[in-house]
Parts: C-alpha cells; structure tokens; sequence
C-alpha cells in the first residue's frame, strides 16, 4: 500500500499543474469568448430549469430539470462535505477563494461543454423515427469524436476510458469511503458493513437505467441540499458577527495563505491555490467532462438550452453549498480545533511525524525509537505520533484522558511498550480532523449553543449518506455510456457490476490513497476535454450567438402549455 501511496502521488506532482494551468486558462478562454455568458445568462438557465419550456415531443429521455438534478447529484456531494473540510485542513481558509475562482470559470465551462454535448450527442430511433427509451448517449467522446474529426477518435477512446475509471474511483469509491469512514466514526460499525450496504442500495438503483435514476435524483437531490444548507444557515445566523472576519480571512489568506493545519508552512500561496482549485474541481466538475453525458440525455433539440441550464451547477453546487460549508468551518473555529479521538496506530491516518503548525509537518522517516513521558515525546519538537498528518501534542492511556503515556515507541514498526513493559495498541488523545468528520466537529459546536450539536452530527451525517449514494448513483450512468461507447451496449451489464462491487471496495481502503486515486483521474479526464472545448470554441459561439438571436424558448413554451392542455405533461 506504501508503495502505491508513493506511484498515486508522484503521477499527481506531474499533472496537478498543467490540471490547474488548464482548467482555469480554459474558464477564463471560454468566458471573453463567450461574452460571460455565466453571468448574463444565469437567468435564462433557471427559467429552463423550471421546465415551463419543456416538449415532450422533442428528443431525449429525461427532462430538462431531472437532468439538472442527475447532474447535481453527481456534484453536489460528499465534495462539499469532506472536500471543502480538506482543501481548509490543507491549504487553510483561502482555499475556498480559489473554490470560488474555479466555480465562476467553471460556470462557463459547463455551459461550453453541455451544448458540445448536446450537439454532437448520438440518439438512435425506431423504424417509427421515434427515439426509444434509453436510447441517447453524449459527452466529450461524442464531441471530440464528431467535432473534432475521425483522427481524433483515439483521443475520444482515451477520455471514454479514462472517465471510466474515473467513474469507479472519483464518483463511486470516493463516496462509499466517505460513508464508511463517517459511519464508523459516529457509531463504529466496521467499513464493510456499511460498504455492503451502500453498494446494494446502489446496485438495486443503477439497474433501472437512466430513467429510474433520473426519477430517483430528481427526489433526493433537492431535499438532500435543502437539508444540508438549512443546518449550515442555522449557523451562520448564530456566528453571524464572525462572518465578516471570516470572509477577511478567506480573501487574505488566498494570497498570503498561513496555510492549512496539516500544511506544509506559513506563505506557501501554491499549495492553497492547488487545493482550491482541485477540491474545487471534484466539487463541481466543470471541466471534466462528467456532467455532459447526463446532460447530453435531455429533451431538446436546442444544445444551449441544456447548456443555461447546466451552468447553474456550478453556482448551486460551489458558490452557495461550498461557501456554506467553509464559512461554517471558518467561523466556528473547527478548521484549527481538536477533538477527543481513538488513535489506533495501525489505522491508515495515523503516522510518525516531525516539525510543528507553524513550520508544517512531514513524514517522519527515521528509525530510532521516540521516548515519551507523561504524554509527550522527550524529545520536545523531534518526532512524535500524528494523526491526518498533524502532530498529536499529548497520547494518554485511557478514554478519559486521565493517564498519560510514558514509554517507548518504534518509529518503523509503531511497536507501543509502556515504562511497566506492557504493549499498546490504541491511545487517546486531542487531535485535529479532517474530511468529513471535520465537518461533522463543526456543526456539532455550530448548533451547541442551542443546545442541538447532536442534531448537527445527525445533520452532516444523513448528508453525507444521501450525498455519497445519490453520487454514486449518477456516476454509474456515466461510466455506463463510455462502457456502451467503447464496448457496446453488450458491456453495460458487466461494467454495472464492477461498479457495485468497486464501492464496496472503496469503502475498506485508505482515505488517503482513494482521493489521491481520484486526482489522478481527474487530470486524465480533464486535460483532454479542455483541449477540445479550446478547438471547438466556435462551433460554441455559432451556436450561442444563433439560439439568443432566435429565443426558440418562446415557441417552446407555447408548445409546453398545449401539451399540458392535452395531458401529455
């Protein structure tokens, strides 16, 4: 597992930077070009929403708004949760800045690649000439395949594969992770158990096709959200008077970071603006080239229309859910707090470190043995037991914290012998947090004051549940229609049981090693999907400049009233 940990992250120091340079220099392209279409057309994206355009009789298979919410679903997720808790554990509040700067660029992004999608999308019909259920698949494939010409079809072939593996990791193993480690830590039921379950609930749902899926999300996603952000907004009305120092931190800090708990040191502007902009990605997916195949399934034969529609994700999903969940962390103090915590030396979390808050810590890789006395190394400032990376200032014996340790540890082995002889396996200690348990610390003393930080947990705890499952859910449409792409429709069933049991699997492995897995993935998937937003950027003007000439949303929405006249609606 070390030696994977070391390959995952050697192949992330290589693309992270052109993943950023990319990403944004793409966002940034795309919005001149583009006019700031996020902007000026946020509008016209939530009239479509709504569905008061809607014709049934165009093609597709699901409607404009359970498209949006299929797409959400698979955005609004644990991302918001545990990814903004890690960008802050890392990269300290201004992380979130560069969230923000990732979302309003996305904005354009997913609007670009949404009408792509819709453009070049593949709809089979009947001998009727009616499409039948199920029947479309789109996304980057489609466009770079059809847009780009047949000599880019190994590129397309590349980003189906790619996006496949993306589908196991980013949007299912991640998940299940998250569910699991959240479970466990609220009651302590083991990861598998938990795995087993969400991986059924999954398998039951992603066999009814996109049409189930659709049905289901368009439920779950607005009550999962509306849940979520009424406890974050609680919060906020009880710290509203720190609201204002935490938006002055997050702004100075984003270009004069003092750097996250688990950091690297004061000043280090890269690594805030790195975890910003790639928690900003996981969170959103603009860019990645997920979003347009569930997009890509809607019914219209207007690919801009879909594309209003689709850069409201990331709106909804950063600059509102995201916001709240960082000012939550920021204003009450949980980002740099700690907590009572079982520290189990063999858990993945739990390594030897050296150096301090204010330097940054490292991994320890010495060899010599760490005295401690009443709790804390000998050794004042040398190596000591962390936990997510920081160091831990004080292990004691007991729950209760009453007994501090003194004795030996084996910094290679982590081998525990107290002064008496006896051998430890579990201390307890103070320590920091991160990802979603973060998250979970900062509600509970959020909502302390009036006496409800067990409804806080409860609250983050069902989000997470519904989030990570409904994302998974969604992402098992995506990997299914590169599945079809690549392979045929022949491979859809197979690639559906790999799906359920990869989430089982995500749900027992190392937090670290499945999202550093799940960066990798993103950087694959991304890379070429800018690329051909950049090639094709005036097929986008053409077609944006066409549709708001035309406004076809008129006659839609007369053809919206008669079919509902008729009961076909």
């Amino acid at each position: 597992m070390e030696l994977l940990s070391v390959v995952i992250d050697a192949i992330n120091n290589v693309l992270r930077w052109p993943l950023v340079i990319g990403l944004l220099g793409t966002g940034l392209f795309l919005t001149i070009k583009l006019g700031f279409v996020q902007f000026r057309r946020l509008g016209h994206g939530f009239a479509v929403a709504t569905g008061r355009y809607d014709d049934p009789d165009e093609p597709g298979d699901v409607t404009h708004f359970q498209a949006l919410t299929t797409a959400l679903s698979a955005t609004v997720g644990v991302g918001n949760i545990a990814g903004v808790a890690l960008a802050i554990h890392i990269g300290g509040p201004g992380a979130l800045f560069w969230m923000w700067v990732t979302a309003l660029l996305g904005m354009a992004t997913k609007y670009s690649e949404v009408t792509l999608a819709q453009q070049y999308r593949d709809v089979h019909v009947d001998q009727d000439g009616k499409a039948w259920e199920g029947s479309v698949s789109g996304g980057p494939m489609y466009y770079i395949e059809r847009g780009l010409g047949r000599n880019w079809k190994p590129v397309a072939m590349f980003f189906a594969f790619a996006l496949m593996l993306t589908s196991f990791m980013t949007g299912n193993a991640v998940q299940a992770n998250t569910v699991a480690t959240q479970v466990f830590d609220s009651f302590g039921v083991p990861v598998w158990i938990t795995g087993l379950i969400t991986a059924t609930i999954v398998g039951v749902v992603i066999l009814g096709g996109i049409s189930r899926i659709g049905k289901v999300t368009s439920i779950v996603a607005p009550v999962m959200a509306a849940v979520y952000v009424a406890g974050a907004l609680l919060i906020l009305i009880l710290n509203i008077g720190a609201i204002p120092a935490a938006f002055v931190r997050i702004f100075s800090e984003a270009f004069n970071p003092v750097s996250g708990v688990a950091g690297t040191g004061a000043g280090v502007f890269l690594l805030t603006m790195l975890y910003g902009v790639q928690r900003g990605l996981f969170s959103n997916e603009a860019g990645q080239g997920s979003a347009p195949i569930a997009h890509s399934a809607a019914k219209t034969d207007e690919p801009v229309s879909e594309g209003v529609v689709a850069l409201l994700e990331p709106f909804i999903d950063t600059i509102i859910i995201c916001t709240m969940t960082g000012l939550v962390l920021v204003t009450t103090g949980a980002f740099e707090a700690t907590a009572p915590a079982a520290v189990d030396l063999d858990a993945s979390n739990v390594s030897i470190v050296e150096g301090s808050r204010e330097a940054g810590y490292t991994t320890y890789l010495g060899s010599e043995a760490i005295s401690y006395a009443n709790g804390v190394p000998e050794n004042g400032a040398g190596p000591r037991v962390g936990r997510f990376t920081v160091g831990i200032d004080s292990l004691f014996l007991d729950e209760a914290q009453t007994v501090p340790f003194t004795g030996t540890i084996d910094a290679a082995t982590k081998a525990v012998l107290t002064a008496d002889g006896q051998v430890v396996e579990t201390f307890y200690a103070n320590t920091v947090r991160t990802s979603a348990p973060l998250t979970t610390l900062a509600f509970e003393r959020g909502l302390s004051p009036i006496g409800l930080g067990g409804v806080g947990r409860f609250i983050v705890l069902i989000s997470v549940i519904l989030f990570a499952v409904s994302t998974s859910i969604s992402w098992s449409y995506y990997g299914d229609r590169c599945a079809n792409y690549l392979f045929g429709t022949k491979a859809i069933l197979p690639f559906k049981a790999i799906f359920v049991v990869m989430h089982f699997v995500g749900a027992v492995l190392a937090v670290t090693t499945i999202w550093d897995l799940g960066d990798v993935a993103l950087s694959l998937v991304t890379l070429p999907n800018v690329l051909a937003l950049l090639l094709l950027s005036p097929v986008l003007k053409k077609l944006t400049d066409s549709y708001f000439e035309r406004r076809p949303w008129v006659e839609n929405e007369e053809a919206h009233k008669k079919a509902k006249q008729e009961g076909r609606l």
